[in-house]
C-alpha cells in the first residue's frame, strides 16, 4: 500500500513544479512511483486531481481544493515534527517528576531554582508521594526511587548511597535506657514506617542481607519518614530511618544514632529512574545530568 502522506507531498510537488518527473527529481524517487503516488490518491477521491498535458500539469477545481489542505496539513505536520525533534536536542517543554515526599522537600524542591536558570524552556511537574507510581501508566518523565531496585524494563542511575540509622531523643533514651542489642528493641516504644518492609511497624530488619528480624511495637506509626522524626525528636520513641531524613536532627543534636550489635539493614541506594527508550529527550537527559552532577560525588545527607 503507498503511503497517503508521501503521496501528498508528490502531489504538492507536482503542483507546484508543473510536472511529476521534476516532482520526482526533488524527492529522489523515479517518475514512474511518482505518477503512482499520484494515481493512488486519485482512485481514493475518486477525482481527477490533474488535467494532463504533454508540456503540463494543470490542477482541476477539485485538485486545487485539495492543493490547500494539504499544504494546510502537511505544513501542521513538519511543525509537529520539528517540534518534537528539537526536544532530543534542546532541554524544553514539560518535564513530569515523581520523588518520594520527604526526600523531594529537602532534596529536590530547592534545587530546581537553579536547573530552571540552566534550562529555561524547560517546566517542571513535581509529584511528592511516598507510594509507588507507575511511571509508563501515569506518564511520568522520571522518577527518583530509595531502595533496592524491582526487575522492571526502567532504565536506572545511581545518584548516591542510602544508610540506615535506629534514632532516638536524648531526652527518650534518658528515661527509658539506650539499647545495645536488637533485641533490646521489644522493650522499647518503636514508631513504625508503614510503608517498609524493613522498618515497619511490627518487626524491623537487620543485617547486610536483612536476615535478623526483631518484632517491634509502639505507640505511632505513620506513611512519613518526616512525621515520625517529628516525634522522636519530641522523645516518643525509636525510629529506623534512612540517614538523609534524620541527618539534621542528628547534627543539631535533636536526635541520637543507636550503635547496636547487628548492622543496619541498607536500602541499596537512590536512583534516577525513566522509562526505556534507546535516547530519552533533552529535558530528561538535562535533569538526569543534573542530579548525578548534584548527588552523585558527596550527597549532602552524607556530610
Amino acid at each position: 500500500m503507498l503511503d497517503r502522506i508521501t503521496g501528498m507531498r508528490v502531489f504538492v510537488r507536482a503542483a507546484s513544479a508543473g510536472s511529476l518527473s521534476a516532482a520526482a527529481r526533488q524527492l529522489e524517487m523515479s517518475p514512474a512511483m511518482a505518477t503512482k503516488h499520484v494515481d493512488a490518491l486519485e482512485r481514493r477521491l475518486g477525482l481527477k486531481l490533474f488535467q494532463r498535458s504533454t508540456r503540463r500539469l494543470i490542477l482541476t477545481d477539485a485538485g486545487s481544493q485539495y492543493l490547500e489542505a494539504c499544504q494546510r496539513l502537511l505544513g501542521e505536520l513538519d511543525e509537529a515534527e520539528a517540534a518534537l525533534v528539537s526536544q532530543r536536542v534542546e532541554a524544553s517543554g514539560l518535564l513530569r517528576m515523581n520523588v518520594p515526599l520527604s526526600f523531594g522537600n529537602r532534596f529536590i524542591a530547592p534545587r530546581l531554582p537553579a536547573f530552571t536558570r540552566r534550562h529555561p524552556a524547560v517546566r517542571i511537574e513535581l509529584g511528592l508521594t511516598d507510594s509507588q507510581v507507575d511511571l509508563i501508566e501515569g506518564r511520568w518523565d522520571l522518577a527518583v526511587r530509595i531502595g533496592r531496585l524491582a526487575d522492571s524494563p526502567l532504565q536506572a542511575r545511581r545518584l548516591g548511597d542510602c544508610p540506615t540509622l535506629v534514632c532516638a531523643a536524648p531526652a527518650y533514651l534518658d528515661r527509658r535506657g539506650v539499647p545495645r542489642r536488637v533485641a533490646d528493641l521489644g522493650q522499647h516504644n518503636c514508631l513504625g514506617y508503614t510503608l517498609s518492609s524493613w522498618g515497619g511497624s511490627r518487626e524491623w530488619a537487620f543485617g547486610r542481607d536483612g536476615g535478623v528480624r526483631v518484632a517491634i511495637s509502639g505507640d505511632l506509626a505513620a506513611n512519613n519518614g518526616e512525621a515520625l522524626v517529628a516525634a522522636a525528636v519530641g522523645g516518643q520513641g525509636l525510629i529506623y530511618q534512612p540517614l538523609f531524613i534524620v541527618a539534621e536532627a542528628l547534627q543539631h543534636g535533636e536526635l541520637v544514632s543507636l550503635e547496636l550489635d547487628h548492622p543496619s539493614h541498607p536500602l541499596g541506594g537512590i536512583h534516577a529512574l525513566y522509562p526505556p527508550d534507546r535516547r530519552p529527550p533533552a529535558k530528561v537527559r538535562a535533569m538526569l545530568d543534573y542530579l548525578i552532577e548534584t548527588f552523585a560525588a558527596r550527597p549532602p545527607w552524607m556530610r
